[in-house]
């Protein structure tokens, strides 16, 4: 992340935090800004275990933004079958997924030029 666009810094550290609070795993941060014709500055990735805990993630991620910036997501989708969940925050794209759901689709290499921030979780 850096200087000088606090409020999407804020935005995807109460993400991260909501993510990590229900244990969401391989957790990415791709950076768009440097590339053309993006749709949004982030993209967070992370991945959920069942469609429950993708739900949880998605629940536990709106809870943390609402709650500490007052924020709300632009957009939710995929919450019926919970396999690949997008919650568009306008400048910060959240995708969660089961992990099958994201081996096929593979957006981190369709977004190759993206500079990658792997998050260490300590579960």
């Amino acid at each position: 992340m850096t200087k000088g666009n606090s409020s999407a810094d804020q935005l995807i550290a109460n993400i991260l935090t909501g993510i990590e609070e229900v244990k969401g795993k391989e957790i990415t941060i791709l950076d768009l800004r440097a590339l053309e014709n993006t749709v949004c500055d982030y993209f967070i990735i992370c991945e959920g275990t069942s469609n429950t805990q993708v739900n949880a993630i998605v629940n536990s991620i709106q809870k943390q933004v609402s709650k500490t910036i007052k924020d709300k997501p632009w957009h939710i989708e995929g919450t019926d079958n919970a396999e690949w969940v997008l919650m568009d925050y306008v400048n910060v794209v959240v995708h969660v997924f089961q992990k099958h759901i994201r081996e096929y689709y593979d957006i981190e290499s369709l977004w190759g030029d993206a500079k990658t921030t792997e998050i260490e979780t300590s579960y």
